[in-house]
């Protein structure tokens, strides 16, 4: 009987919490997320909540968390990516974070989908006395990519939140097309080690691809066989895809033009079905004649029409449009493919395994890219995976192709073979000799762009590459770098009197009485002017810098130079030092540098000045 009864008692506490629990869940559906804790990252869509407002509706036109209806019912993602397919709604996203640290510290919203129209992010904050609210930012393809703050192809939100502070982020998305929103809490080192490796993935990819639209360039300018330059044509459309649906081209071909940025999907989408249509249609061997041939035919100028299309018609319609072109392109080769593997055309087996890579490939992306299926990074890795199989497929297909047909000539003539293998060696060593002489010529042009022609030192572009990268390195290690800059006196009489043949003979003077001082291996002489000449002079403090330059000031003025009727000239220099001291960048040395300069100038010349200091009387 006591048995009983505690199992009636605890079954009622059971259900008594998990009313509770309910009830809980009901008026908190969005849980606060703890910045600090990684786990909790790692479940960020546990934290989200999001709103769906379709046109009409009150928080539809809403232009800030403010100014949401009360009203407006929040639903959890439940640990879901949040993927919405083609709709006109407006979706708001709302995630509440806090920092149980003891200092204060530092994050990024990361939002992995490049392809949204406008996005706009909000952060307030709330803390026991105050309710504040951080400016809002608005970027996404229809504003310029500078507006997104960051230099990245996807989204970052910096979330500074100080000890025990609680802010709520909320995102506004609005597209025209399908939406992904897959989000994520990183710290800055976790955003730096993911852009890394993403980088190197993307490079990999991106430039094998390259390398090979190239090779079939190459190939058919020594072969002149036109399937060669059509899967250039195909591989490089394909790349050329791929890096726009990525945000790459956004990024860097077109960041001031938000209309070409929506535009390039769908163009794209309609020149990469051409382009397969029209390499297939030659790999194959279709005639024009047989109904697989009209079909071709026929998709081939429904390629050219979408491309004048896409030109005048919304993006909604075309971005659909041309998708669909593009998956009908691809099963109708595979079907071709089928139907010529079957006749007894070899190099079709192996055409047709990369087109059925290509056909789950492009469903699963296309599905994604569509809003069907979440995680649309993976989804890009994985087409990226399958372009590549598919690229190397064909590739080896047409290595197949040329096989049979080397076959064929060796069973007509065998003298025609041995002529023909002479001509392809004689092309492949040329082919070598152009890419070695190429790299020798770009190697020699690389050194040639950061020197000077005249004094052999380095230019100013080459101190402008150089001297950030030092003042970061001075930043993290706090070891010393010092910047002087330092001018010829009164070189323009030099010029008038003696001509600018002398006037280049004192520069090189100069300049071999710098490279005499300068001789550490990290250190550099630099002409960045006319007779302007600068030191950059890592590991070396202000009095360090002193001495070299009073030694190369000394020896310029006590080093006579010939003029072209033998008569004795001296020069003189002044100089400006500035040590990378409470500086916030390159530029900000550069000028106290050359603020010292100017003060040496001010003062009567060959002299040297120290930014910051009493200014130093000459030598």
């Amino acid at each position: 009987m006591l048995g009983t009864r505690f199992r009636i008692f605890t079954r009622f506490l059971i259900l008594a919490s998990l009313f509770v629990a309910s009830e809980a869940i009901a008026q908190n559906p969005c849980p606060t997320l703890v910045a600090n804790d990684a786990d909790a990252r790692q479940t960020l869509n546990n934290y989200l909540c999001y709103a769906v407002t379709n046109p009409g509706e009150p928080a539809h036109l809403a232009n800030g968390p403010d100014n949401l209806p009360s009203s407006l019912k929040w639903q959890p993602a439940g640990g879901h990516d949040l993927v919405f397919s083609h709709t006109q709604a407006t979706y708001w996203i709302k995630l509440t974070v806090t920092n149980t640290g003891t200092q204060q510290s530092l994050w990024y919203l990361k939002l992995n989908y490049p392809l949204l129209d406008e996005i706009t992010f909000w952060q307030t904050r709330e803390t026991q006395t105050d309710h504040s609210s951080a400016p809002a930012l608005t970027t996404g393809d229809h504003h310029p990519f500078t507006s997104r703050g960051i230099d990245y192809r996807y989204y970052l939100l910096p979330v500074t939140l100080t000890a025990n502070e609680v802010a709520t982020v909320y995102i506004r998305v609005h597209s025209s097309g399908a939406l992904n929103v897959p989000l994520s809490l990183v710290t800055p080192d976790q955003a730096i080690e993911e852009s890394n490796h993403l980088t190197l993935i993307h490079g990999l990819f991106y430039g094998a691809l390259l390398i090979l639209a190239i090779f079939n360039l190459l190939l058919y300018a020594s072969s002149g066989t036109r399937y060669y330059l059509l899967n250039a044509f195909n591989t490089a459309s394909m790349a050329m895809f791929l890096f726009a649906m990525g945000g790459f081209a956004n990024q860097y071909f077109w960041p001031d033009n938000s209309q070409l940025a929506n535009l390039s999907i769908p163009l794209l989408l309609a020149v990469t079905g051409l382009a397969m249509t029209l390499f297939g249609w030659s790999f194959l061997e279709v005639p024009r004649r047989t109904l697989s041939g009209r079909t071709l035919h026929v998709l081939a100028w429904t390629g050219f029409g979408l491309l004048a299309l896409t030109l005048v018609i919304p993006y909604t319609k075309s971005i659909v449009i041309n998708t669909v072109f593009v998956l009908a392109a691809i099963a109708i080769l595979t079907v071709i493919a089928s139907l010529r593997w079957r006749q007894g055309y070899q190099p079709a087996f192996w055409y047709l395994a990369a087109w059925m890579v290509m056909v789950v490939g492009a469903l699963f992306y296309a599905s994604a890219a569509f809003g069907y299926l979440g995680d649309y990074l993976a989804r890009e890795v994985t087409m990226q995976a399958v372009v590549g199989a598919q690229v190397v497929l064909i590739n080896y297909a047409l290595v197949q192709r040329w096989r049979l047909l080397n076959e064929k000539l060796l069973n007509v003539e065998h003298q025609a073979r041995s002529e023909l293998e002479i001509k392809v060696h004689e092309r492949t060593a040329q082919l070598r000799t152009a890419m070695y002489r190429l790299e020798q010529a770009n190697r020699k042009l690389e050194t040639l762009s950061l020197k000077d022609a005249l004094t052999g030192l380095h230019n100013r572009r080459h101190m402008d590459n150089l001297l950030p990268e030092l003042c970061l390195e001075a930043q993290r290690t706090g070891k010393p770098l010092t910047l002087a800059l330092l001018d010829a006196d009164h070189f323009k009489r030099i010029n008038d009197t003696w001509g600018h043949d002398f006037g280049d003979t004192c520069l090189r003077r100069i300049a071999d009485i710098l490279t005499e001082h300068v001789k550490r291996p990290r250190d550099v002489a630099v002409r960045f002017g006319g007779e302007e000449f600068a030191l950059l002079l890592p590991d070396t403090d202000t009095s360090g810098a002193v001495r070299i330059c009073n030694g190369i000031l000394e020896t310029i003025r006590t080093t006579p130079i010939h003029t072209p009727i033998n008569e004795a000239v001296t020069l003189t220099m002044s100089a400006g030092i500035a040590e990378f001291a409470g500086h916030e960048n390159a530029q900000e040395l550069f000028q106290s540098a050359d603020e010292a300069l100017y003060t040496s100038k001010h003062r009567g010349r060959d002299t040297l000045t120290c930014a910051g200091t009493v200014p130093q009387p000459p030598a």
